[in-house]
């Protein structure tokens, strides 16, 4: 592993991975990666190729002494590897595009990580991380998994419930992103800014922010509600107007998809509107694809595009590169990640998923303890973890049932009745990638 590290990426083909191999060209003084290997499945493999050869482009221009490959074999890129790095997309954009598009029918908000799509997403891709890590027990047993795959807390839920294998930490890049833009409105460095998150994933708080170890908390949360001259700032951080007098009754940094939960009636009509208008976000994101994989083909581009910061993911490879880089050189710095909760938030079991501030050591991470949550997120989040725990056993299990519970106990869908109207028509539309469910 010392004489350079090999590193394997599932899902090699997404537009994100030119993201990736600039962060690795950047960080290899302290992350010596010898080789990338990008694996695709058979759908996708004319992505793998455009982007394999940018990222062939990419290192040569750098000047790295990183080798890229690009394959179809999955048990060729996972053998040896030191990290395995998770972030594909079982369907495509074509099952995220049904994913919102059917639960808007029914008045419900249709999002990819959330409500029934973030349950769809699911029960697609946990059979699929499942059959990874076998592979992993024999191929590279000692490697990390670092999953980017959303929605990455369920993923990491299933995995630490179902596999065997206990180097995992799910990734996202919303609290870096919180981190990072609170940074800026504060014009000060980044690395003198530390908050402590905890709740889950796409559903964590920032409850107590420092800068240079003074507790500034109070102060955030007024620019947070406007209060503040860098107010405006603040709350474009999250893309949310939310009301001044509820974030400051809340006391604590909420996330931007909290807005599906604190504002369902604002956000479906938004979603419903853009839908007509413009399409899905998952139809705008797919005409963004398209646009940047005519880039990616360019033989003369040979550095990530700008283009590609149009679509999303930002710190996306910072936030991969320096977790890598910490586990690798043990640097003990404090960074927030989807980890077994080991009694770090109370009231969740000791086993499950959480996302929360860590200490990254060489053996992984060590949750800060948090303790109790406040008692106005306390439930929500209690909540939202009942669905992902219910989700991972009906995805396990191919159960309808079990299905249509964790659906009817997602607090954006409004009723059984409801909750089986769209489960019975996600069930048929995505039936090629639900083969527990069918038995095809």
């Amino acid at each position: 592993m010392r004489n350079g590290l090999k590193i394997a990426v599932i899902g090699g083909g997404s537009s994100y991975t030119p993201e990736l191999i600039d962060g690795l060209i950047k960080g290899q003084h302290e992350l010596p990666v010898k080789e990338v290997w990008l694996v695709d499945v058979e759908e996708g493999k004319e992505k793998l190729a455009i982007i394999g050869r940018l990222a062939q482009r990419m290192v040569s221009k750098a000047g790295a002494p990183i080798t890229i490959y690009w394959t179809l074999d999955r048990q060729a890129a996972l053998k040896d590897a030191a990290f395995v790095i998770t972030q594909f997309r079982v369907g495509g954009l074509a099952a995220r595009i049904k994913d919102e598009t059917i639960p808007l029918k029914y008045d419900v908000i249709g999002q990819e990580t959330n409500g029934p799509g973030g349950l769809f997403k699911a029960l697609r891709t946990i059979p699929v991380i499942l059959d990874i890590c076998e592979e992993m027990e024999v191929l590279c047993p000692e490697a990390w998994l670092i999953n980017f795959t959303n929605p990455a807390g369920i993923v990491t839920e299933a995995v630490l419930r179902h596999s065997r294998i206990n180097k995992v930490i799910g990734l996202c890049n919303g609290p870096i992103s919180i981190s990072r833009g609170i940074a800026a409105a504060l014009n000060v460095e980044p690395a003198r800014v530390c908050i402590d998150f905890a709740g889950l994933n796409h559903m964590s708080y920032g409850l107590k922010t420092t800068l240079d170890g003074e507790d500034i908390s109070r102060r955030v949360i007024a620019m947070l509600a406007g209060r503040g001259e860098d107010g405006q700032t603040i709350r474009q951080l999250t893309g949310v107007e939310w009301v001044p007098e509820f974030v400051e009754a809340l006391g604590v940094i909420p996330c931007g998809y909290h807005r599906y939960y604190y504002q369902p009636r604002t956000m479906l009509a938004a979603m419903k509107r853009e839908a007509a208008q413009t399409g899905t976000r998952a139809e705008v994101v797919k005409r963004l694809e398209d646009e940047l994989f005519a880039l990616y083909q360019d033989p003369n581009l040979n550095v990530k595009p700008k283009q590609l910061e149009g679509r999303g993911g930002a710190y996306y490879s910072e936030a991969a590169v320096q977790l890598m880089r910490s586990i690798y050189t043990d640097k003990r710095d404090i960074q927030v990640v989807n980890t077994r909760n080991q009694g770090a938030i109370a009231g969740i079991p000791d086993e499950s998923a959480v996302e929360v501030s860590c200490v990254i050591t060489g053996e992984g991470p060590r949750p800060l303890v948090m303790g109790e949550l406040p008692v106005a997120v306390r439930g929500l989040v209690q909540q939202i973890k009942s669905f992902e725990r219910v989700t991972v056993d009906a995805a396990v299990s191919g159960d309808y049932r079990t299905a249509l519970l964790a659906m009817v106990i997602n607090p954006l869908v409004p009723s059984d009745a409801v909750a089986k109207q769209i489960l019975d028509e996600l069930l048929e539309a995505h039936r090629a990638y639900l083969p527990r469910f069918f038995g095809d």
